[in-house]
């Protein structure tokens, strides 16, 4: 007994309730404050010595335990308890209650969510009842359990606010009276059959518990106990306290080991050993059950059998061959391992992991720039199993993985791969060193660290921050993946995996929960698809009991459990796990001993011990092959691990079976262990295995006979072979109260099961590839399929099929019935105060008025309940393992395990196996009650149960987690409702104390899925597919054609030699202008000819358009990029900081008079602080004067004088439109030119680009406004600053006058040069070198006399750019895309603001012919990258008024109709669809000019695309303008288009036109300047016009359409 004066070691520190001075007599309520919840582990130390009320002590009986064989555990409950005095070593104080009482604040929309009112907190009066009532209601074998309770007194609050609601009083009327209290408690205990009494004193608690002690200690052994006694104490001065003394065998001792941790009851099971407590109970198992000697015995029949053992395989148990026959026997062999492969969910899971990177990358939040690396690194930190570590090595290179990374060469990758997993011990501080190391030397490479199991031992680091200090083993997890390093370093991620991942979800978690990723869901057979197996799950099992089978795959062994009960009374000291340990050692040795030699035993094993041991034992005989069965048999600690395995290999050596089946300690510490000739079996059935292998993983024992004793605190995710069928849990019991550890256990069994297996109700499906090395198939299969599922057989084992393709069978023990009451009540359902109490007939130790969403539960026991008519049949189930709980757990497994799809596939597999093959056992009641209970949703009812050891609910009013939870609302019904303890990794992460914000880690991501469904696949993918992504963010899809019309180009006879660098301005303007087009984006567009050349024009010239030709290429430091890419340097250009908002650009409205236009025209600019240098405002300030301009003559080397103009639309996103590195990060002026409408969006993406904003009339019009707009506003702003500059002294003409204007979608520039030939016979090869925008430009504006040129550009690149493409450094010819502009040469030659398409051709004929140059420089070239979305896009061309949802399609040659006819009128501009109707219409408006290149089209002023198969001839009609020679030339046509008063008759009639068929089309903006052209042009001399010949554009007169006239020429 311990010393006096010391406090009892369970005791809780803080004071439950108020200090007495404070509690009013009669309360209805006592708020009190929210603290943590109580520590659930024992605490030890001596209090401060105080003076103590004599009243206010007990003092505890001596010998207690020993007289009693009771040790009471005291729940605490509301008021003060008295202090413990003498013996405190024999009783328990337990906290397990004491937050249901004390009824936190909840915010008021958390109250709301609950539905219930603030002033509807129970009264201390109640809540004592609703406890008694509670107790009453517990089953004899049941404990108490925190959510339960909680739920209850959740009820109750709710029904009092729906009572009250009805009534419309106060909560006054419902409150128990202090006097009402002791007969009411009284009352509802008297139902109990003698199980709950109660005491009530008047002064303090501590008479009524002293009372109850010394009961204890006096009573006499066929004396019966009450199993709890509720002490009230109604004080008038304190008002009412109360506490429970639980007194029940069974109870008491639940309660007390469930307050252990796994850690405390593994040292109290190992001081247990070691001291030699156990040896009564050792004792006790020297003798069988029979009450021989069992060492004698198995010596006897040993002696008996001499030197030969059973035979091996092949052969039946009366066999016996000699030790060297059977080690020499060599099965058949056999083959058909299955290849590592990735199955479909593991791909989409790994996608979705890969597209969450890329939200972190796009988030704005600078945490993670992609674009800054080109490879891809990890490492794998796995928990301390090394089993585990061979097992992931063993997927890393199966999977290729470093291979496809590029991290290790073919050859050396197996032995390399070590390096790449790293366990969570002692050396992971030097590993874990070098790893950081190779992370901050290669700022180019993304790491990936995997923190696999990331819930195993998340406790906290002694020094956060920090991996060099602290306790060597403890924490070290927190000191690797949350030290300082790990979280600054920008390229790195963190990916922890999880299948139990609650512990990581809580309110301090450190993963946001936008990072999580959690397993598909896949919930019906449609969406199988072709997979081959199904996922097989906790829900899986669950819903096997359905099937109609008469055993189901999840088992409860009750006669173990009474043989265990029994044996806990008799050695009340020993921790209950002990004793079912030896007990079940017996029970396995006395199976084996009954199945071979005596057959005496066979009635006192259980038959669930018996079945599997038959099977075992049994199943290698019936072939050559000599494959069979694996049975785990899991004992958590150690040392009773190694107690088993030398118990069990005794016996089976002495019976002769070491050659039949092997046994195996699995522990986590240790590598697997095999006998020479079970290993020389395995490599025979592997086939071409080396000389050296030896299994290294539980996967490797496939077929093996075996039993694996798996020890360790947790099993750590380790995969188990296919023909693992029986799962034994029957040591598992109250210390595994929380849903991590149970579902942990019951996720041994999960796996994937062939199809056939499961013909009910679709189950979650197969959800990836790793397991599928789980399947060799036998050749004894076929035969067993056809086991008649309905019939019930005997115990005796008939034989089941050895391939793996159907799920283990689980058998528990201890914890069933409890679980059964786990999920939510409804609403009738709560314990109901005492008025409605009587009409209730309660019967001691029952539940007769089932809960209604229990009561399908429960009355499933009676066997008369029909099955439901959905379940199917299981066909085929070839195999099952089997799991046994122990009884306290087994209850709660029961309905742990009891729902029917499981939210994570994880929890549902491995619950349920039990001890007998599926389609023979007897079922017991109670777990198939908990187990068919529910019937839809998607979680196990042990989600009602604390999450994980680690954390703490955050209060006890709370909802429940609905059944349908998916697991990302499970996730956030965590971070919502519990906190982490203070020793868990997290704790340190609090709120921010001003903005009570918490932080988390930007760069870390959380994968979650059921047990055993692939995730190791998945991430291993993963990072195969995030290198593939790093790869194609460097590279670009460019355009890569040839240059068309390459035979009709001009001979310039005038050339230059090849290695000058700007043309000169004399030798330049003698070449002549080549004409034809050669961009081949205009591939498909009207030939433009010199009429002296169009009979070299090839006849083949047609083609059909054909889909454009790209190609990748690697982006350089020099690309232009768009919103996607993120990177240290260029930020500042493209984000706006918090310093400078959105706020911070100016709008400026800016006015000019365009003669073409005929009016004022407004634009708009909108400039961002930074940008305003660039700027000249007025005196005030705020009005915009003009843009500031250069002068030609400055000479800064570090600047481009031009400023940038590009045109965008539809594509704020993905125009190239960040300059930054293409500028080399220099200073440079570059508006976007957007159009109204567009503008917020533009200005969302690009905050710091300076924009000009086109009027709003323009927001339907084509590019050709944009380009116009652009020229127009440039010349006003050139003159504009050389007025300004001229005041300042400067010449007019020395103000720079060129504008670049570019495309959104160029990307990269490059610079070409010719190599010297080597070789006469060798073709001079090009050299290119990828080169910046602003080298380019700084060349180009380098040009001498450079203002004599209208127009530079560059070529197009393309793959063939060779040294006959590049012989001439500069050619006079079309320039497209990328231009420099002079807007004072070009000034009076205009952009056709109207046009849609080939605005820049028409725009570059109209300069030539008014005598301008324009160069383009060779050895320069343009790459354009293929952008899908935006630009000059079509218009989704619909009618105008919409008849009906779908229309057909229109036709081109709908775009136009007669005018005032009934004809469909289309929303679309009047140009477009002119331009458009054009392009298909050739051969209606000029059917002579197809494929006629000799006699093209006549066009004049203007150049618009007629179809592919015309050619056209462009002829200006300005004075002095440089024209092509038509003499003796024929035209089929003549195209005018709105032609101005420069076109008179004069000129036409220059021109001769065939005779037979030439056609005419005159196009005007309206019908009566359609009449006056014809009549000033005197038209109708020469063509011959018909009223039929008239057509407008298909617009509404609203809209304005354009007409036009046909003729034919007489």
């Amino acid at each position: 007994s311990g010393p006096p004066k010391k406090r009892h070691r369970g005791w809780y520190t803080g004071s439950p309730v108020p200090q007495p001075g404070l509690v009013v007599p009669v309360p209805t309520v006592r708020p009190l404050a929210r603290n943590e919840d109580c520590p659930q582990t024992p605490l030890t130390g001596i209090l401060q010595p105080r003076p103590i009320p004599a009243g206010e002590t007990v003092i505890v009986p001596e010998n207690l335990l020993s007289n009693s064989g009771i040790r009471p555990v005291i729940l605490i409950g509301y008021g003060t308890l008295p202090y413990f005095y003498g013996n405190v070593g024999d009783i328990v104080v337990s906290p397990l209650l004491v937050n249901c009482y004390k009824i936190p604040q909840v915010e008021n929309k958390d109250l709301e969510q609950l539905g219930l009112t603030g002033c509807h907190l129970l009264s201390v009066e109640n809540m004592i009842l609703l406890t008694i009532q509670y107790l009453v209601r517990l089953g004899p074998d049941q404990i108490p359990l925190r959510e339960e309770f909680e739920q209850i007194m959740l009820k109750a609050m709710q029904e009092f606010t729906l009572r009250e609601r009805a009534l419309q009083m106060g909560a006054q009327c419902i409150s128990v009276s202090p006097g009402q209290l002791p007969w009411l408690a009284r009352l509802i205990a008297s139902v109990s059959q003698d199980l709950v009494h109660v005491i009530v004193t008047q002064n303090s608690l501590a008479e009524g518990i002293s009372e109850t002690l010394r009961t204890l200690s006096e009573m006499r052994h066929y004396q019966r106990l009450p199993d709890y006694v509720v002490a009230i104490c109604a004080s008038k001065i304190r008002g009412n306290e109360f506490c429970v003394v639980v007194l029940g065998q069974h109870q008491s001792r639940a309660l007390a080991e469930s307050m252990l941790t796994t850690s405390e009851f593994l040292k109290e099971i190992s001081y247990e050993l070691i001291t030699g407590k156990v040896s009564f109970l050792a004792s006790h198992f020297k003798n069988t059950s029979l009450g021989d000697d069992l060492d004698k015995l198995l010596e006897k029949m040993q002696q008996r059998r001499g030197d030969s053992v059973v035979t091996p395989f092949n052969g039946d148990l009366n066999e016996c061959v000699s030790p060297q026959e059977a080690a020499a026997m060599i099965p058949n062999c056999l083959t058909g391992n299955e290849n590592f492969q990735i199955y479909q969910p593991q791909l989409t899971v790994a996608r979705k992991l890969l597209s969450q990177v890329c939200a972190i990358a796009d988030s704005g939040s600078q945490s993670l720039d992609l674009g800054h690396f080109s490879k891809v690194d990890f490492i794998i930190i796995v928990p301390r199993s090394e089993v585990l570590v061979q097992q992931t090595l063993q997927r890393i290179r199966q999977s290729g993985v470093l291979v496809d990374l590029g991290l290790e060469e073919n050859g050396s990758a197996h032995q390399r791969a070590e390096k790449y997993v790293v366990r969570l011990d002692n050396e992971i501080q030097t590993k874990f060193e070098v790893f950081m190391r190779r992370v901050k030397q290669n700022p180019y490479t993304l790491f990936v660290l995997v923190h696999d199991n990331s819930h195993v031992e998340l406790t906290r680091g002694v020094i956060s921050g920090s991996l060099s200090h602290g306790e060597p083993s403890h924490g070290l997890a927190d000191r690797v993946i949350n030290c300082r390093e790990v979280l600054e370093a920008f390229n790195l991620l963190v990916l922890q995996v999880s299948s139990f991942p609650y512990t990581l979800q809580t309110q301090q978690s450190r993963v946001s929960s936008n990072n999580e990723v959690h397993w598909i869901q896949l919930d019906s057979t449609e969406d199988m698809g072709c997979e081959e197996k199904l996922y097989f799950g906790l829900n899986e099992y669950s819903k096997s009991l359905q099937w109609g089978v008469t055993s189901p795959l999840l088992r409860c062994d009750e006669t173990f459990e009474k043989m265990v009960n029994t044996l806990l009374e008799r050695y009340p000291r020993l921790h209950s796990m002990v004793v079912r340990c030896y007990l079940l050692i017996q029970q396995y040795s006395e199976a084996l001993m009954a199945l071979t030699t005596m057959a005496s035993l066979r009635d006192h094993s259980t038959p669930e011990t018996l079945s599997i041991m038959d099977d075992l034992i049994s199943s290698p005989g019936k072939n050559k092959i000599g494959r069979g069965h694996m049975l785990i048999i899991r004992v958590p600690s150690v040392q009773l691990a190694m107690l088993a395995k030398e118990r069990l290999q005794e016996v089976r050596d002495k019976l002769g079976l070491q050659y039949r089946f092997e046994i195996i300690l699995g522990s986590p510490a240790s590598e697997l262990s095999v006998a020479a000739h079970f290993l020389a079996r395995l490599k025979t059935w592997r086939g071409n295995e080396q000389e050296e292998w030896v299994p290294r993983t539980y996967q490797d024992l496939e077929g093996l006979p075996c039993i694996v004793i798996l020890t360790g605190k947790d099993p750590l995710g380790e995969t188990f072979p296919r023909s693992l069928k029986y799962c034994d849990l029957r040591l598992i019991d109250s210390s595994y109260l929380t849903r991590t550890a149970l579902e942990q256990e019951v996720g041994l069994a999960c796996c994937y099961v062939s199809k056939e297996v499961i013909r009910g109700p679709a189950v979650a499906l197969d959800l990836s590839g790793k397991e599928q090395e789980r399947a060799t198939v036998s050749e004894n299969d076929s035969d067993e399929l056809l086991i008649d599922l309905e019939r019930p057989q005997s115990n005796s084992s008939a034989v089941t099929g050895t391939s793996g393709l159907s799920s283990p069978e689980l058998l528990w023990g201890e914890q069933r019935l409890r679980w059964s009451r786990l999920p939510s009540p409804s609403p009738e359902d709560s314990l109901t105060l005492t008025w409605r109490l009587t009409e209730r007939r309660l019967q001691p130790g029952k539940l007769t008025h089932c809960r209604k969403g229990l009561a399908q539960g429960f009355c499933s026991c009676s066997p008369s309940r029909p099955f439901p008519p959905s379940a199917g049949r299981c066909q085929g189930s070839r195999e099952g393992h089997i799991l046994t709980f122990g009884n306290r757990v087994g209850c709660g497994l029961g309905s742990c395990l009891s729902s029917s799809s499981p939210d994570s596939p994880s929890e549902a597999a491995g619950a349920c196996k039990s001890a007998l093959p599926p389609h023979r056992k007897s079922c017991p009641k109670r777990p198939t009650a908990s187990w068919a209970r529910r019937k839809g949703g998607k979680l196990p009812a042990s989600s009602a149960l604390l999450p994980h050891a680690d954390v703490a609910w955050v209060s006890a009013v709370r909802p429940l987690l609905h059944k349908e939870m998916s697991s990302e609302e499970q996730s956030l019904y965590y971070r919502q409702w519990t906190a982490a303890r203070q020793h868990h990794a997290d704790f340190s992460n609090q709120p921010d104390a001003a903005s009570g914000a918490r932080s988390v880690h930007p760069r870390r991501l959380l994968l979650t899925g059921p047990p055993q469904v692939g995730k190791t696949g998945s991430y291993l993918q993963f990072l195969r597919i995030l290198f593939r992504m790093l790869i194609r963010l460097l590279e670009v899809d460019v355009y890569d054609e040839e240059e068309i019309n390459a035979d009709q180009s001009e001979s310039s006879e005038v050339s230059q030699s090849a290695g000058e660098p700007w043309p000169d301005i004399e030798s330049f303007s003698k070449m002549p202008f080549d004409v034809s087009v050669h961009d081949p984006k205009y591939g498909s567009m009207s030939l433009l000819c010199f009429c002296l050349y169009t009979e070299a024009i090839k006849e083949s010239k047609v083609e059909e358009p054909r889909k454009r030709e790209t190609v990748s290429m690697m982006l350089t430091k020099y690309a232009a990029y768009n919103t996607f890419h993120h990177c240290e340097q260029c930020h500042q250009y493209m984000d706006f900081t918090a310093a400078s908002q959105m706020s911070d650009s100016t709008l400026h409205a800016f006015t000019f008079s365009s003669s073409m236009l005929g009016e004022e025209v407004q634009l708009y600019f909108i400039i961002p602080k930074s940008k305003e240098s660039h700027f000249v405002f007025s005196k005030q300030g705020k009005h915009l004067e003009s843009m500031r301009l250069p002068l030609v003559s400055d000479k800064n080397l570090n600047a481009v004088k031009s400023p940038i103009f590009t045109p965008s639309s539809g594509r704020h996103e993905h125009g190239l439109l960040n300059l930054f590195h293409a500028m080399e990060g220099t200073s440079h002026l570059h508006l976007l030119v957007v159009k109204e409408y567009e503008m917020p969006l533009y200005r969302k993406y690009w905050p710091n680009h300076i924009m000009l904003v086109l009027p709003g009339m323009f927001n339907n019009a084509g590019v050709g406004a944009a380009r116009f707009l652009i020229k127009e506003l440039s010349y006003h702003n050139l003159e504009l600053e050389r007025n300004r500059l001229e005041e300042l002294g400067v010449k007019r003409q020395c103000v720079w006058p060129f504008i670049v204007v570019m495309d959104d979608s160029c990307v990269l520039w490059n610079i070409h040069s010719v190599q010297e030939q080597t070789s006469p016979s060798m073709e001079t090869g090009v050299s290119s070198k990828n080169v910046s925008l602003k080298s380019v430009l700084q060349h180009i504006e380098a040009t001498p006399k450079i203002s004599h040129y209208a127009i530079l550009g560059i070529q197009k690149w393309s793959s063939k750019l060779n040294s006959q493409s590049l012989k001439a450094p500069f050619s006079r010819c079309h320039v497209h895309d990328f231009i420099l502009l002079n807007i004072d040469l070009t000034q009076n030659v205009q952009y056709d603001f109207n046009r849609y398409f080939c605005e820049d051709v028409d725009f570059n004929l109209r300069t030539n012919s008014s005598g301008l140059l324009i160069c383009r420089f060779n050895n320069f070239s343009l790459m354009k990258k293929h952008v899908q979305v935006g630009g000059q896009r079509d218009f989704v061309i619909k009618p105008k008024i919409m008849v009906s949802e779908t229309i057909a399609p229109i036709l081109p040659l709908q775009y136009v109709c007669a005018p005032d006819s009934e004809h469909t009128l289309l929303a679309a501009p009047a140009q477009f669809l002119l331009e458009k109707f054009l392009q298909h219409a050739s051969y209606k408006l000029f059917p002579k000019a197809i494929r006629n290149f000799k006699s093209p089209v006549l066009a004049i002023d203007c150049y618009l695309n007629i179809g592919p198969e015309v050619a056209v001839c462009y002829v200006s009609s300005r004075p002095h303008s440089s024209n092509v020679s038509c003499e003796g030339v024929s035209f089929s046509g003549l195209l005018l288009y709105l032609c101005d008063s420069f076109v008179g008759a004069d000129l036409l009639k220059k021109f001769k036109f065939l005779k037979e068929g030439a056609t005419l089309c005159v196009i005007c903006q309206d019908r009566s300047s359609l009449r006056q052209t014809i009549v000033r042009l005197e038209l109708e001399d020469e063509w011959q016009f018909r009223l039929r010949d008239e057509f407008q554009t298909a617009n509404s007169s609203d809209d304005k359409p354009l007409y036009f006239l046909t003729g034919r020429h007489v």
